[in-house]
């Protein structure tokens, strides 16, 4: 339910990074590492499937928008995500 602005304290410009400044050009990362990074969050750190999936429907928009600055990598195994780097 939309809210009133005047109820939010801390308003900041929509902004998102660009894939080299999320990624280390010499890494390989799944989705679900990308988006943690996007977030600040250590690529590691184990979320709950609620939150994790909330990171991801940024994350994937946030890589189809920068398309042209990545790489591809098939996946070791069929039930292990592909990986991505940059291009």
């Amino acid at each position: 339910m939309p809210r009133p602005r005047e109820e939010f304290d801390d308003l900041r410009a929509f902004e998102f990074r660009d894939p080299d400044e999320v990624l280390e050009e010499e890494q390989m990362y799944t989705v679900y590492e990308i988006a943690k990074m996007l977030q600040g969050l250590d690529p590691e750190r184990e979320l709950d499937p609620g939150t994790e999936s909330i990171l991801l429907d940024w994350a994937i928009p946030w890589m189809l928008d920068h398309r042209e600055a990545f790489v591809f990598a098939e996946p070791d195994a069929e039930d292990e995500p592909g990986y991505y780097g940059l291009a």
